[in-house]
């Protein structure tokens, strides 16, 4: 039985392997052999970061000469009102929420670049219920909790990479309100990495301003409604529909590798809220499609949810 267990294990580790494979030939032929594994690494980094909330801290040692080179170099955190100057320039979401700039990170050289830019979101004062507003500032700082535990992570990779000498690197990291209404608040951390090829992943984060509460995407549901299968539906149907359109839009929805072929989204699956009050479903670069589709959206309209919504 073990023996038949570590063999299950094993080959399911090699179709992953084998689906990696595939999904990396779509990416630009003249991307060097280094650059893949790099971006393979990125990818699964991404991934595990989505899967949990406890990231793995890592301990980062540069030579002498790359130290010197980061202490002239880097902008260093700083959240002082001088240089955030940012903090009062972001826009007011109602009375309830402010976006701020919590960190600035810069660096560039000619082989390598990083700019990212740390958010950090916070209650303003209101005539809010106090539970409302505790359970709200509880969510706010869950959430600036995972900005900063993945931002200081992106950093740190790039550090290392920099100290080692590995070549060209392009960081990226940005964040957009997707949805100021009044009944829900939702923002995007989007990240980046450049090397030979590029890959991008995003992080979404909906907060319900009547309760306060940071949202998972079945607490828009009815308790025990079946969310699942009509959202899936709708993706299939809208990929369907765009390849019909395109003969250049391309999805993982009927290729030959069965284990490619997107069948349903999940409990975790990324999603927001927009301004029409419609559900989207989102999916990182290579989830669904090759990776020249890019990130991909797909809003699912309200009227295919109606009956289980809340």
């Amino acid at each position: 039985m073990v023996c038949d267990f570590t063999q299950r294990k094993n080959s399911n580790e090699v179709l992953e392997e084998k689906l990696d494979s595939l999904k990396l030939e779509y990416l630009k032929p003249q991307m060097k052999a280094q650059d893949m594994r790099k971006l393979l690494e990125t990818m699964d980094r991404a991934k595990k970061r989505n899967q949990s909330s406890k990231y793995k801290k890592r301990l980062v040692k540069f030579s002498s000469v790359a130290a010197a080179i980061l202490a002239v170099m880097i902008i260093l955190p700083n959240t002082s009102a001088t240089v955030a100057h940012a903090m009062s320039e972001l826009p007011i979401v109602g009375s309830l929420i402010r976006v701020v700039t919590f960190r600035d990170y810069r660096f560039e050289s000619q082989r390598n670049k990083a700019d990212i830019e740390v958010p950090k979101i916070v209650s303003t004062n209101s005539d809010q219920d106090e539970k409302v507003q505790e359970t709200l500032e509880q969510s706010l700082n869950e959430i600036n909790a995972d900005i900063q535990k993945i931002t200081n992570e992106i950093i740190a990779e790039f550090e290392t990479y920099l100290g080692d000498e590995q070549g060209y690197q392009d960081y990226l990291v940005k964040s957009e309100i997707l949805t100021t209404t009044e009944t829900y608040f939702c923002v995007k951390l989007m990240c980046y990495q450049g090397a030979g090829s590029g890959y991008q992943w995003n992080y979404y984060y909906t907060v319900d301003l009547k309760t306060g509460e940071l949202l998972k995407l079945k607490d828009l549901f009815l308790e025990g409604a079946d969310y699942l299968t009509p959202i899936s539906d709708s993706i299939k149907k809208q990929m369907q529909q765009n390849m019909d359109a395109d003969e250049d839009v391309h999805y993982w929805l009927h290729d030959e590798i069965e284990g490619l072929n997107f069948k349903t989204i999940t409990e975790d699956t990324k999603f927001y809220v927009n301004e029409g009050g419609n559900i989207v479903i989102a999916f990182d670069e290579g989830d669904v499609a090759p990776m020249y589709m890019g990130a991909l959206e797909f809003e699912i309209p309200n009227e295919e949810l109606t009956s289980i919504r809340k």
